[in-house]
């Protein structure tokens, strides 16, 4: 569905200023944002080192970017206050980058929410009341992985959908067939949606409370079979997010590529209703799918991560995946519609998958696993409430919650 006109949401402007050459330092204020160009120091961190534009609570983060990209993104950083950020008007997205934007860092700096709410211009007769936006972060064609994203709380999206370009487009037109617009681009990925030749590495994220239809609650990587990269996914969390379809967390669309480093999904519910896409004949329809989907011809490498208390684990059809010390832990969430019993893993090729605890449900469901190079039927993993594991025989599995000075 196309939204709805909704009145202006006030935006504020950001003041654009002549570039200064590099080595000499630049402090402005712009209705809530500065600009501080950094001339390169002797020691400390890299970001230190580059040019870096900080954005105070309120200001506007899309602008922002803009501004940083200006004359090329490249070790560029755009730092943002603490505070909540939502859409000034209904679009497709909140913060987008394309390939104008490859290689900017774009970092929180203290708590900060990205979300695709807010009820002051929602619709309150759409079932997607609040959100007004498809995607909190849209990661476009042209991308690398100098491109990140880092420390931001990603929230917010239920199921809005407009092809509206404005604010935008989030994706200049492509010359190429195979990257056209489609349900998927428009529909998936509630909370970050990668899509065409995109390779962005995400870190210290925590993507919860997102909805999408009919798949991907909180991440869709859809590469449309551009083997040229991987989207990084490091230290993240993943938390009730939901979806219609399959990857309530996280949907690796066919022919597309990911690697998931030190990851939790927790408390993420997919197959919530009928498939959409085909109702006929619905996908994994007997027992539904994972909190992460891997669909056929795609590539993942998942390295200790915890998957625990999700609609399911893992679902995998592609081959020659890895997952490697890697918790699997009661995943046996109820919410969605499949009769068939809850799984821990299903997999087709499971030859990569070694020193992985699984336990607590059908640990299984295809028989596939090797059960000498992985432990099936584990004992309760003592989790705290980051949900680190404390018993004995888990060291070196399974997700460590990031600490700063690690």
């Amino acid at each position: 569905m196309d939204a709805r006109p909704h009145r202006s949401g006030g935006a504020r402007t950001f003041c654009a200023h002549a570039r200064l050459p590099f080595f000499f330092a630049l402090l402005v204020g712009c209705d809530g944002a500065h600009e501080r160009w950094r001339a390169p120091a002797a020691s400390g961190a890299p970001s230190q080192e580059r040019a870096v534009l900080v954005v105070e609570s309120g200001g506007d983060l899309q602008a922002a970017i803009e501004a940083a990209a200006a004359g090329g993104a490249a070790g560029k950083v755009v730092r943002v206050r603490g505070g909540t950020y939502r859409p000034k008007q209904a679009g497709q997205a909140l913060l987008w980058f394309n390939a104008r934007h490859d290689g900017l860092t774009v970092e929180a700096d203290g708590p900060v929410v990205l979300t695709a709410e807010n009820p002051e211009i929602a619709d309150r007769r759409d079932p997607s009341f609040p959100a007004v936006v498809n995607h909190v972060v849209y990661f476009g064609d042209g991308v690398g992985p100098t491109t990140v994203l880092r420390g931001f709380t990603i929230t917010g999206a239920n199921h809005f959908v407009t092809k509206a370009e404005t604010p935008g487009p989030v994706q200049p037109e492509l010359p190429l067939a195979k990257l056209g617009k489609a349900l998927f681009f428009y529909s998936d990925g509630g909370g970050i949606k990668v899509f065409g030749r995109s390779f962005p590495t995400l870190e210290r994220l925590v993507v919860r409370d997102n909805y999408a239809s009919p798949c991907a609650g909180g991440l869709s990587i859809e590469h449309r079979g551009y083997k040229l990269g991987a989207v990084t996914v490091r230290d993240c969390v993943f938390a009730n997010n939901r979806c219609q379809g399959t990857g309530a967390a996280a949907d690796v669309l066919p022919g597309s590529a990911a690697n998931f480093e030190n990851c939790l999904f927790v408390g993420n519910v997919a197959n919530l209703g009928v498939d959409p896409v085909s109702p006929e004949d619905p996908y994994n329809a007997e027992h539904g799918s994972g909190a992460l989907t891997v669909f056929e011809h795609s590539r993942v490498r998942v390295e200790r991560c915890t998957f625990t208390d999700n609609w399911n684990g893992v679902d995998d059809k592609g081959a020659d995946n890895v997952y490697a010390d890697c918790l699997f832990w009661r995943n046996v969430r109820r919410g969605g519609i499949s009769r068939g019993s809850r799984y821990e893993f299903d997999i087709l090729d499971a030859d990569q998958v070694s020193n992985c605890r699984v336990g607590g449900g059908v640990a299984d469901l295809r028989r596939t696993i090797n059960p000498v190079r992985n432990l099936l039927g584990c004992a309760d993993p003592d989790f705290d409430a980051s949900f680190e594991p404390h018993a004995r025989g888990f060291d070196g599995v399974g997700y460590r919650a990031f600490r700063a000075t690690q």
